[in-house]
């Protein structure tokens, strides 16, 4: 489970990114309530992420219908929150009206598309709120990956939720176009 901390006063924008600068190999988000969460990142959830960033990286580069972030990248949503997908996706036609300057920063709205990969620190209950809190915020697509229940769910606005167990491939149809996300490189 991320280690939730309930600071004096609500941890600033710039104050996270010095923290994440200064505590390399844990990443910081915070809630919407002002929470700070701190979550360490493993090798193999590292790699599992990687194996994820890959796909949708590859996919992006064949259609370019939009830019893809790693885990690194932190997004300030509208209730607030300050997440940090272990992968996301974000249309061309979004990012071409980002300035600049707004590229820079954490950006102030919510990827279109979202990945997140449960590690060993985390619970499946606290990735579906996560989750839950993408979709309200504007994400049109989520993806909660488990690799050790070997199960992927998807979510989309209007609450429905796909789970798949058992299977080698999950297509993201029709959010992301074509791209199939296939599961052995992750599982393995």
């Amino acid at each position: 489970m991320g280690i939730r901390l309930d600071l004096l006063h609500r941890v600033t924008d710039e104050e996270l990114r010095e923290l994440s600068e200064r505590n390399p190999g844990y990443q910081f988000e915070r809630t919407a309530d002002g929470r700070l969460i701190v979550t360490p990142t493993g090798l193999e959830s590292g790699r599992r992420s990687g194996e994820v960033f890959g796909q949708l990286r590859e996919w992006n580069r064949r259609t370019r219908l939009g830019v893809v972030f790693d885990s690194s990248t932190g997004f300030r949503l509208p209730d607030g929150s300050l997440f940090s997908p272990d992968a996301s996706w974000v249309s061309r036609e979004r990012w071409e009206r980002l300035s600049p300057e707004e590229r820079e920063g954490f950006v102030p709205f919510c990827p279109d598309v979202v990945f997140e990969v449960r590690s060993a620190s985390q619970g499946v209950g606290e990735l579906r709120e996560k989750m839950g809190v993408y979709v309200a915020n504007g994400a049109r697509l989520g993806v909660l990956i488990d690799p050790y229940g070997r199960v992927v769910e998807v979510y989309r606005p209007g609450g429905r939720v796909e789970r798949y167990e058992g299977v080698e491939v999950v297509s993201l149809d029709p959010e992301l176009p074509g791209f199939v996300l296939e599961l052995g490189s992750i599982f393995a």
